[in-house]
């Protein structure tokens, strides 16, 4: 079944056999068809806006064409260069060399300011740490005190206790026991004065 979407009308040119050889020859050179030798020759001539009645004068001529166009494209590129890119490049660099100066700048004045807050912190600290010492000598000293004044207690209160003891056995000693009575007293005497 034809496919009816495709209408494809074919034309015929004529040729002379010198341009019939010249086709013959592309074709088997690079396995084409003849219609597509003239269908991509026709393209290139449309694409490269070569008028193709104008043969060009020789190689030389052409390549001194293309050749000025170089020079052309290369005079434009370097007037760009020296007119847009260089003087971007130099607020660029002038501007990266102002941006370093500010960095270090403030990378200064950071650190100062930090190693002044360090050297605050530390004698801060410092003191604190002497306070802190002072408050537990003092505390230790209390401590020392008031363990002396329980030692000095817990004697007192066990002389009381053979105080008490010793008052108790005098009181309930008959008449008939004054050596035991002056014993007591002397035990108590020097319980007093010791």
């Amino acid at each position: 079944m034809p496919n009816s979407s495709r209408k494809t009308i074919f034309t015929t040119i004529s040729i002379d056999k010198e341009t019939a050889a010249l086709v013959e020859k592309i074709c088997k050179r690079y396995s084409l068809k003849k219609s597509e030798v003239a269908k991509l020759a026709f393209g290139y001539i449309d694409k490269a806006h070569v008028n193709p009645s104008e043969a060009p004068e020789s190689v030389k001529s052409e390549l001194a064409k293309i050749n000025k166009r170089q020079d052309d494209i290369i005079r434009f590129i370097r007037h760009y260069e020296e007119e847009q890119l260089n003087p971007m490049i130099r607020a660029t660099n002038s501007i990266a060399l102002r941006f370093d100066a500010i960095g270090k700048t403030l990378e200064t004045l950071i650190l100062s300011q930090l190693e002044a807050s360090q050297e605050r912190q530390i004698s801060v600290l410092k003191k604190l740490s002497e306070l802190f010492c002072n408050h537990a000598d003092v505390i230790n000293n209390q401590s020392k005190q008031i363990n002396a004044l329980y030692q000095i207690h817990q004697r007192d209160y066990k002389k009381l206790l053979q105080l008490i003891q010793l008052n108790s056995e005098l009181s309930a000693c008959g008449v008939m026991d004054s050596k035991r009575k002056e014993n007591l007293k002397a035990e108590i005497n020097n319980l007093i004065n010791t």
